[in-house]
């Protein structure tokens, strides 16, 4: 089972340094360690891609403390829990995407007062939960750890580019890996299909189903 003294010995194992016994033991390794878990990690590894184990999906109705000053007309504010948006659509069943929005700070705007928004969130039941993390992310983490911690340990003879290679082969498997959990893909259709058809733009976007991506 994935957990925190799992991944800082993973880390460890990586970089050839004997592994810890507890989180309390009093070794530099532990506490270089704990200073980088401490330092936002799991964001920051949480923000490096679209993680489908980490994906929360709301209902968001618009801020009505909120004015946009111009363009889009209604503001949304981002739940508490967001790292990385996923997808923005105008159904509950994330088949209608909305092409036409803005994701600046803690908003999104859009000119629609109710959205579908599906986000990679770091929530305890969520992306911060663990246990929920697949066998190829937490290898990536552990590698991301390796990384971060090795120039901080006296003594260790590492070379930082092959720590780097090895960090972002194992992100490419941890993306691979997670991109195949996901349904297959429509891209939306062009404003010259949607004319032909009738389509509008707004809320009659829809996308293209003679064509997948993903």
């Amino acid at each position: 089972m994935t957990d925190q003294l799992s991944i800082y010995n993973g880390a460890l194992t990586i970089l050839g340094e004997r592994k810890l016994a507890s989180l309390t033991e009093n070794r530099p390794p532990r506490k270089k360690l704990d200073d980088i878990w401490g330092n936002d990690m799991r964001k920051r590894v949480l923000q490096h891609g679209q993680w489908n184990f980490a994906a929360r999906a709301v209902e968001l109705g618009f801020s009505p403390s909120t004015t946009p000053a111009f363009g889009y007309q209604f503001a949304f504010d981002k739940p508490i829990d967001f790292v990385r948006t996923m997808m923005v659509c105008y159904d509950e069943y994330f088949n209608i995407p909305i092409t036409r929005y803005s994701d600046e700070a803690k908003w999104l705007f859009t000119d629609t007062e109710l959205i579908y928004f599906k986000y990679v969130s770091m929530d305890t039941q969520w992306g911060f939960d663990l246990s929920l993390w697949p066998e190829n992310f937490t290898e990536y983490v552990e590698h991301y750890m390796a990384f971060k911690v090795a120039p901080r340990l006296t003594g260790l003879d590492f070379d930082k580019l092959d720590l780097g290679r090895l960090m972002e082969h194992a992100l490419i498997a941890a993306k691979a890996t997670d991109a195949m959990e996901s349904p297959a893909k429509f891209p939306p259709k062009g404003g010259w299909a949607r004319a032909r058809q009738g389509f509008r733009s707004g809320s009659q976007e829809r996308g293209n189903r003679s064509q997948l991506i993903g």
